[in-house]
C-alpha cells in the first residue's frame, strides 16, 4: 500500500470518520454558517461530527479566525456601568485612613434573618468613628430599594457634610445606576472593597454579629411581628445608647458621640479621645 504500519493502524481508528481537507473544511463552515450564523465553533464542530466528520475544535477555531468566519453574536465584554458609560465600581478609599470625627466614613451592608417561614432583610448604615448606627431599613426581599432607604433615613436624620466617605462591598444593590446616582447627587465619596474581602467591611459585619448574637438568636425572631416589635428597639435604645463598645473605650455609641461633639465645642484635639486608622 506504500505507507507504514503505524499510518494505516492510525487512520483505521478513526473508524467511519472522514478526515477532512483545509479548504473542504472551510468550505462546510461557510456553509453551515449561511444557515446558522448564530453557530460558533463548538456548534459547528457538533454538526460536523452528525454529518459524519471529525474535527478537533481547535482546528475549527483556527479556520474560523483565519478566514473570518464570526459568529453573529457580539459579546459585551464591558462591564454594564461601562457599557451605559458610568462608573458603577470603585476602588477602597478608606484603607489607612485616619479618622478624627464622626461624619466622615459611613459603611453599610445587609444582612439576612431566617424565620420560621420565610427570610427577612436588614440593611444598616453605620458611623465607622462612633460606630453609631444612622440609619436603617427591613424589607422581605434584597433590592437596592431598600438598602437605599436606609441610607436615605441617614441622610435626612445627620446631613452629612459634603465629601464624606461611603463605603460598602461590591455588591448589586451598591453597584446599580440609581444606588451610585444617590450617593453622586448627595455628594458622598464613593468607596467600596475588593470582591471577596469582607475584611475591608468589617465594621458593619461586626453589627451584624452583634445583632444577631446578642438580639434575633436570643430572642428566637420566628415572624415578622418579633421583628418589628423587638429590633427598633435593640438597635436605636439599646445598641446606640447603652450597649457599651470596646473600641469606643466601653463607652454607648450615641455617648461618645456627644463627647465628640463636646471636645469640638470647646476647641479641645480630638485626637486624644481615640483618633485612629481604620
Amino acid at each position: 500500500m506504500g505507507i507504514s504500519r503505524a499510518t494505516y493502524y492510525y487512520k483505521s481508528s478513526r473508524g467511519e470518520g472522514q478526515l477532512l481537507k483545509e479548504i473542504d473544511l472551510r468550505d462546510w463552515i461557510e456553509l453551515i454558517h449561511s444557515e446558522f450564523p448564530g453557530y460558533g465553533y463548538r456548534r459547528i464542530q457538533k454538526h460536523l461530527l452528525r454529518e459524519g466528520y471529525i474535527v478537533n475544535t481547535k482546528r475549527i477555531r483556527r479556520i474560523m479566525n483565519q478566514y473570518g468566519l464570526f459568529c453573529c453574536y457580539k459579546k459585551l465584554w464591558k462591564s454594564r456601568g461601562q457599557a451605559l458609560g458610568k462608573k458603577l465600581t470603585y476602588p477602597n478609599e478608606i484603607r489607612g485612613i485616619k479618622l478624627t470625627g464622626p461624619n466622615q466614613v459611613w459603611a453599610t451592608d445587609f444582612t439576612y434573618i431566617k424565620l420560621l417561614r420565610e427570610y427577612i432583610y436588614v440593611s444598616a448604615v453605620l458611623d465607622v468613628y462612633t460606630r453609631k448606627i444612622v440609619g436603617w431599613s427591613v424589607s422581605k426581599d434584597s433590592s437596592h430599594k431598600f438598602c437605599l432607604d436606609a441610607l436615605e433615613v441617614a441622610v435626612k436624620n445627620y446631613k452629612p457634610p459634603k465629601g464624606i466617605i461611603h463605603h460598602s462591598d461590591r455588591g448589586v444593590q451598591y453597584c446599580c445606576e440609581a444606588y451610585v446616582d444617590y450617593l453622586q447627587k448627595n455628594n458622598f465619596k464613593i468607596s467600596m472593597s475588593q470582591p471577596a474581602t469582607p475584611e475591608e467591611n468589617a465594621y458593619i459585619e461586626s453589627f451584624f454579629k452583634t445583632m444577631k448574637r446578642e438580639e434575633v438568636y436570643v430572642k428566637n425572631y420566628k415572624t415578622m411581628n418579633d421583628v418589628l416589635n423587638n429590633l427598633p428597639k435593640f438597635i436605636d435604645e439599646i445598641y446606640n445608647e447603652k450597649r457599651l463598645h470596646s473600641a469606643l473605650g466601653y463607652m454607648p455609641p450615641k455617648e461618645f458621640e456627644s463627647e465628640v461633639m463636646m471636645l469640638k465645642t470647646a476647641k479641645r484635639p480630638v485626637q486624644k479621645l481615640y483618633g485612629y486608622a481604620v
